[in-house]
């Protein structure tokens, strides 16, 4: 780019020399007898060259602050995958610090490595236990020392471990399916600590809100933390909606919803429509994993080159979280139904 420019400043040089117009400023004197038709000829052609080099070196410019990387370390795919996200991920104003220093380092470990227990955890009960079918799982994961009871709330594991057990195939493909689409993006932009905080207040909410509003119920699935990261990501989204959503991005959030609601569908199925020998599943989580993403994950991902902790908006988000689990932990002890 810097030498297409000094080409271009020499044959500009060049073509004054040769039409013996003298420039001071934005006059121009003729000299030697030269046309002065000539002179305006070339006033126009300067300016018009002037305006292209200009714009040739702000558009360089830009490239490198999006992220060209000068020293040749990463390949043009890695380059491509960190524009992709960063326009799905992040307002404008935060894009260009994030390609700055994009890189893969640590790996989004947090998100593969919750999905990955989460499979096998299912295929543990899918296959070495019997079941007569996929589509709902009853006989092992009702058991499971991972799942949700109401009768053994003292066992304190099981208001997280829950997450690990998924009731059937639609169940585990759909939160998979959501989870890696969106949560590989989100950790690559905001590590795994950042996006773990915002996937286990998920989590706990869920079945802290199961737990009140649904006191009697099991509850399985990962949907909590799901819809976290969905939450926060969409509260993100409507805050910098142009900024952030490319032309087609309108499909996207469509196929997400479609989504959202045949996920809700399947635990409504499961909380009011099981059968009579079946177990209902509670879906209170997926509600309130929501409200967790909007108010912590929020907070948490419009906090890209911002310190967290220094944010306002964070510490009331994490006082009023705070306020909810004391209150469950008192329901719970005191007024729990399940007692």
């Amino acid at each position: 780019m810097h030498t297409k420019i000094k080409q271009k400043a020499a044959a500009l040089e060049e073509l004054i020399l040769s039409g013996r117009v003298l420039w001071r400023g934005n006059t121009q004197t003729e000299v030697e007898g030269g046309p002065r038709t000539m002179a305006v000829a070339h006033d126009v052609e300067m300016e018009s060259v002037n305006l292209s080099m200009e714009r040739e070196r702000k558009e360089e410019l830009e490239e490198e602050k999006l992220g060209e990387y000068g020293d040749g370390n990463y390949p043009p795919n890695s380059k491509k995958v960190h524009r992709i996200v960063s326009k799905w991920m992040l307002p404008e104003p935060a894009r260009r610090t994030y390609l700055e220093r994009a890189n893969c380092l640590p790996p989004p470990v947090f998100i593969i490595s919750v999905s990955l227990a989460e499979l096998a955890v299912f295929i543990y009960y899918a296959v070495w236990k019997p079941q007569k079918q996929w589509i709902t799982l009853d006989t092992g994961i009702l058991a499971s020392p991972f799942t949700y009871r109401p009768d053994k709330r003292e066992e304190a594991w099981r208001f997280v471990s829950y997450m690990l057990v998924h009731a059937g195939v639609q169940h585990i493909v759909g939160n998979l399916f959501m989870q890696l689409v969106l949560g590989i993006p989100l950790e690559m932009v905001h590590k795994g600590l950042r996006v773990g905080l915002v996937y286990l207040a998920g989590v706990i909410a869920g079945s802290l809100a199961s737990s009140i509003f649904d006191p009697l119920k099991y509850l399985v699935g990962a949907s909590g933390g799901v819809y976290a990261l969905m939450g926060g990501y969409f509260m993100n989204v409507l805050v910098n909606f142009r900024e952030m959503i490319p032309a087609f991005g309108i499909v996207r959030l469509l196929v997400i919803v479609l989504i959202i609601a045949s996920d809700m569908g399947f635990a409504l199925y499961r909380r009011f429509f099981v059968p009579e020998n079946g177990s209902p599943v509670s879906f209170a989580a997926h509600i309130a994993g929501g409200f967790a993403g909007m108010s912590i994950g929020y907070t948490v991902f419009s906090c890209f080159d911002k310190a967290l902790l220094k944010d306002p908006r964070f510490w009331i988000a994490i006082a009023a979280y705070l306020a909810f689990v004391l209150f469950a932990v008192f329901f719970n002890l005191f007024l729990s139904p399940a007692n």
